[in-house]
Order: C-alpha cells, then sequence, then structure tokens
C-alpha cells in the first residue's frame, strides 16, 4: 500500500458557535488555548501522515491558511483546497481528487477531537487493506447521526443518514479512511433532501457493490465541538491531561492548586487558580479566582472576579462581575463587566468585539 495522505474538512459556516463563528471558522475556536484544528493536524503527522490536505470554504480559508500555514509548524505539508460550495462530504472528497491521486487517504472532520489519536486506526487500515475503515461511537441520540447497522460479528450491513427509528446508538465519528475507489462512489450519487452528496451514502454505494468496509469502536472519548457544551466539554477533557508549567509569574500572594499552565509572561497576582487550567502568553489574573476547567488566552485579562469551566479568546478582559461567571464562551476582544445591580449566575456565548455590561 502506498503512503496514507490526509484531508481535512475545515469548511463550513459554524452555525452551531454562532456568534463566535461570525467572525472566526468554527475550527480555530481554541481548546485548552490551541486551535481544535491544530489537533487533528498533530493527530496526522502522529500516525505518520505527513501529506496534508485541507479543505476551506472560500469566507474563512484565509484565516485558516495563515493560522496553519505551509504545515512545517507541524512536520508535515500542507495543500490547501477550496470547496466553493458547502455541497456536503462526499463533494469535498470529490474536491480533493487530484490532491489525493491514486492514494488511500484519511479524512477527518477538522472540528472533531479524538483522545487516542489515530495511530491504531492507521495500522488497522494498512494492515486489513479494507476498502473503507470507519470509526463509529455510541451516542445518547442516534437520530442526529449516521448510524451504522451491524451483523452480530461486526461486519456492516448498512448506513442510515440521520435515521427515525435507528437502528444502532453506533454513530460515525468523523474519520474515514479511504482507498481510492470512494471517488468512484461518490460520483455515481445524487444530492439528498439536503442539497448534498452525503458521505454516509457514499460508503453505502460500496457495501452495495461488495466492497470490504470495517468499523472499529472509538477508544477513549470522541468530541464534535460544533456547540458550547461540546467546546467545554471537549476543553474539560484536553486540560484533564495537562501537565503542569509554569513559566509566567506568580506574586507570593497568590496560590496556585493542581495542574496548571500558566505560560510565559503571564501574571497572576493576588489570585487563586485551581486546576487544571491554562493561562496564555501575556495574560493578567488579579485579584481574582481561576475554577477547574477554565482556560484563559493569550493577552486576556481578568481583574476582581472568579471565572470557572469557560473558555475566554485573546485580547478580552473579563472584571468586576460580582458574581462566578461559568459554563461561558468569549470570543476575542471582548470586554465584559459589571455596571450596578444584584449579583446573578451568567452562562454567556460572547461573540467577537463585544462590550456587555452587567446590570
Amino acid at each position: 500500500m502506498e503512503p496514507l495522505k490526509g484531508l481535512i474538512l475545515s469548511g463550513g459556516a459554524g452555525t452551531r458557535l454562532r456568534p463566535i463563528t461570525h467572525t472566526s471558522a468554527k475550527q480555530l475556536v481554541p481548546v485548552a488555548n490551541k486551535p481544535v484544528l491544530f489537533y487533528g493536524i498533530e493527530a496526522l503527522v502522529d500516525a505518520g501522515v505527513k501529506e496534508i490536505g485541507i479543505i476551506i470554504a472560500p469566507e474563512t480559508g484565509d484565516e485558516i491558511r495563515e493560522a496553519a500555514g505551509d504545515g512545517s509548524q507541524f512536520g508535515a505539508s500542507i495543500t490547501y483546497i477550496v470547496q466553493d460550495k458547502p455541497a456536503g462530504l462526499a463533494h469535498a472528497v470529490l474536491t480533493a481528487e487530484e490532491f489525493i491521486g491514486g492514494a488511500p487517504f484519511v479524512m477527518y472532520l477538522g472540528d472533531n477531537l479524538l483522545s487516542h489519536g489515530l495511530r491504531g486506526l492507521v495500522s488497522t487500515f494498512a494492515e486489513d487493506d479494507p476498502d473503507a475503515l470507519i470509526l463509529l461511537t455510541p451516542v445518547d441520540d442516534p437520530q442526529s447521526y449516521g448510524v451504522a447497522e451491524l451483523t452480530p460479528e461486526g461486519g456492516i450491513v448498512r448506513l442510515i443518514e440521520k435515521p427515525k427509528d435507528p437502528p444502532s446508538n453506533l454513530a460515525l465519528v468523523g474519520v474515514y479512511l479511504f482507498s481510492p475507489l470512494i471517488f468512484d462512489a461518490a460520483r455515481r450519487l445524487e444530492p439528498s433532501w439536503r442539497g448534498e452528496l452525503e458521505i454516509t451514502e457514499a460508503i453505502q454505494t460500496l457495501i452495495d457493490d461488495g466492497r470490504r468496509v470495517q468499523s472499529e469502536v472509538v477508544r477513549g472519548w470522541w468530541k464534535d465541538t460544533g456547540q458550547l457544551a461540546d467546546m467545554l466539554e471537549a476543553n474539560r477533557l484536553v486540560l484533564e491531561e495537562v501537565e503542569e508549567s509554569i513559566e509566567g509569574e506568580v506574586d507570593e500572594d497568590s496560590r496556585v492548586e493542581g495542574r496548571v499552565v500558566i505560560s510565559p509572561g503571564a501574571k497572576v497576582v493576588r489570585s487563586i487558580v485551581r486546576g487544571p487550567a491554562v493561562i496564555g502568553p501575556g495574560a493578567t489574573v488579579e485579584d481574582a479566582f481561576i475554577g477547574p476547567y477554565t482556560s484563559i488566552g493569550d493577552e486576556v485579562a481578568v481583574r476582581r472576579c472568579e471565572v470557572e469551566h469557560s473558555i475566554v479568546l485573546a485580547n478580552s478582559t473579563v472584571e468586576d462581575l460580582g458574581t462566578r461567571m461559568e459554563a461561558s464562551l468569549l470570543g476575542r476582544n471582548v470586554k465584559l463587566t459589571r455596571s450596578e445591580g444584584l449579583p446573578k449566575t451568567l452562562r454567556l456565548l460572547v461573540g467577537d468585539n463585544s462590550i456587555i455590561e452587567i446590570l
């Protein structure tokens, strides 16, 4: 088998994470202060896949190009492929056909996170040499996903997109390994009721053609970070594995408890930081409490308030709230402060360049 190529899908409008994604690609929203997209690139490189194509949309492509560059920072070579419209995952595959050539490839959705990476899947694909290998995970709401019906031995009978009456609770995770046969299957598709070429239907075509399609159930955790709750949960899961590193300044009146990353140039003054948590480069935490599962971005200022189980993006300010902010995601350049009024619990999804006064 010739070397695998990688294909990361990083288009899409990100409607479920608005207003954050009005001004930023959803794949660049950070988890533990690192863009979600970068975890996918690193997982591919870790599995030995060094030639990577990234599907981008015209609206957010420039931002993704600027962030990921030519791939050298990851030890990879990145090619950017513009998908002119969001016409489905199988359409994205066809858009990348020239880049893929005749190679087998891994397709990875750029807003997904896998705890155990891709090494195991890639080695299984190389050893068994199937026509496709798909990753499945048990979900509570299979009606919202592409779902697999399996034989008692674990073979795939069929795949159904968003079934009203699901045959199992095993949903397709956003990771697929394909031989070049997938291109012919995708070309034979008609658009679905959503007007898209569905990857589940392309894989079903391989099954109907008698091709060998294997599945594996995900080990560890998997997260689609397309919604606020999932983004916060992914942040929590990644922070669970963070290792303590204190390179910034912590004054003698502050306490740092548990596994905390305080990045170079960050300052913690008369504050408590309770991990797992990450404080980004140049951030200031002053007279404040930073609770577990919090990621404070670059150059953020948190003063005279409490923040827990939240993500605060670069260059934002949170101060004088008079109550604890939790389960929140603040965009870049946000100013969140209090004018007057009674303390109330805050749950916020705030877009970039906002100023909010809590009354």
